[in-house]
């Protein structure tokens, strides 16, 4: 379960941190959104550092599996849009790759 968590706070942090330049570059806000943007994504980085994966590009695949599933939770309740059946197919499908990859038996 704490994977799961480090999982879930990376990905708010990635995404609010992403959506930071992009409320700046395409929704014409202030230029000093991208200040919380950086922080948020260097927080990102630092969580997704803590990973109980034994190697990065395991805990980077596991991690994409949330990062889908939070995107598009992060579309219904930022953006008010809600996704579709086929976002929540999409999403399942992702997160049992994720859980694949992060939990499945392997040879020591």
């Amino acid at each position: 379960m704490q994977s799961l968590a480090i999982y879930l706070f990376a990905a708010f942090a990635e995404i609010a941190g992403c959506f930071a330049f992009w409320a700046w570059l395409r929704l014409d806000r202030s230029a000093f959104w991208v200040l919380p943007g950086l922080g948020l994504l260097a927080l990102f980085a630092w969580l997704l550092a803590h990973s109980p994966a034994d190697h990065a590009g395991r805990a980077y695949a596991a991690y994409g599996g949330i990062y889908i599933t939070a995107s598009l939770f992060w579309m219904w309740l930022a953006e008010g849009r809600r996704p579709d059946q086929w976002d929540a197919i999409g999403a399942l499908v992702c997160l049992a790759g994720a859980a694949i990859i992060l939990w499945g038996p392997r040879a020591a």
